[in-house]
């Protein structure tokens, strides 16, 4: 086994950097999609989520990669982002055909659910700019070589957008190996991204390659079946409330395949209603587990989103402690603390991390 060896800050320009799509998220509030007459708009897509939060909850300096059709709705996530304050110097602005026929950007409605109605998300996303990326449009050298970047994250769900975006995944990964870049990945299977692509085969298919090129490796337990083929006694068909015991198996067995994993982190989550989730986190790192504190019956607002602000609460404990128990604490308690908020992105500081993760309470303060 070997640890992670993470580059000093003052060698890079970047301590954490993105690649993935941003979409323009609708949001109904408390009521439906098929129902509503207005929506809330956010900005928001699983990479880009990741670096948000390690730049506005944790203050890191984060970039993302990602390309936008140049036209209203395009700069309206522009706008979105600038509130981030994520940085937009490598976003790749492509001309608008006026009527979007060969270029678009992103839309996700996403409605919340509530007790035993769960979360219901529609996405309108094909032909969009970021899934036209293909290999060599970046230039990953400079990124990498030049500029400088201590951490690189990107994940499934931009692998899965078209034919040509698992090839820019495989070469920023490459790339960032030969500059000793920590990489990680979040497998966040989806099964309509690539239910009319082949569905799972492909997905396997495409992340098993991925997969060998990863130091990190973050998903939930239908990730590592779904994503990477692994089956593991005692793991059923359903993947629902996996004991811990079986988790553990199921990361060793990644391990085993995949011994260029460094460190796995996976979300520990029973959903019992809509808007109450037992929830949890367990990390391997180095030939050990370690486990967050186990929180029974959470209150959820929202729930998209408390994965990744789990991956970049889990990052920055990696990036500035290297103590992977601090590390899965601070994601773990992150991802809760995103979960009372709406919208994909975190609404949480670095004090109320520190103090979720360190036993604290809900009580006011003032």
């Amino acid at each position: 086994m070997s640890k992670l060896e993470i580059k000093a800050a003052d060698a890079c320009a970047y301590d954490q950097m993105s690649l993935g799509e941003v979409m323009l998220r609708l949001d109904p509030g408390e009521g439906r999609i098929r129902t509503t007459r207005q929506f809330r708009a956010w900005e928001g897509g699983g990479e880009y989520n990741v670096a948000r939060g390690l730049r506005r909850c944790f203050g890191l300096r984060t970039a993302i990669v990602t390309a936008l059709a140049d036209n209203e709705v395009g700069r309206l996530v522009e706008d979105l982002m600038l509130q981030g304050g994520v940085d937009l110097s490598h976003v790749r602005w492509v001309p608008y055909d006026g009527i979007g026929r060969t270029v678009r950007n992103g839309l996700n409605f996403t409605e919340r659910g509530f007790g035993v109605r769960g979360a219901v998300g529609c996405s309108d996303r094909g032909l969009t700019a970021a899934s036209q990326l293909k290999a060599g449009d970046i230039d990953w050298q400079t990124i990498f070589g030049a500029q400088g970047v201590r951490w690189f994250h990107t994940g499934g769900i931009f692998a899965a957008l078209s034919d040509t975006t698992p090839d820019v995944v495989e070469e920023a990964l490459t790339v960032a190996k030969q500059h000793g870049v920590v990489t990680s990945y979040d497998l966040n299977y989806r099964p309509s991204l690539w239910k009319s692509i082949g569905g799972q085969a492909r997905a396997q298919e495409v992340n098993r390659r991925i997969a060998k090129l990863v130091d990190v490796m973050i998903g939930n337990e239908e990730d590592f079946t779904a994503c990477l083929g692994l089956e593991v006694a005692g793991v059923d068909e359903n993947l629902s409330e996996l004991p811990l015991e079986a988790y553990k198996r199921m990361i060793e067995r990644a391990v085993e395949e995949y011994p260029n994993f460094r460190a796995t982190a996976t979300t520990l989550r029973t959903v019992k209603t809509a808007s109450v989730n037992d929830w949890g986190a367990l990390a391997w790192y180095d030939g050990k587990f370690y486990e967050a504190t186990h929180r029974e019956n959470l209150e959820i607002l929202d729930r998209v989103g408390g994965g990744d602000s789990f991956a970049s609460g889990f990052i920055y404990g990696m990036i500035t402690t290297g103590d992977p128990q601090t590390a899965v604490e601070y994601g773990a308690a992150h991802g809760a603390l995103a979960m009372t908020t709406p919208g994909d992105t975190t609404m949480a500081t670095l004090k109320e991390v520190e103090k979720l993760a360190g036993g604290g309470s809900a009580r006011v303060d003032r």
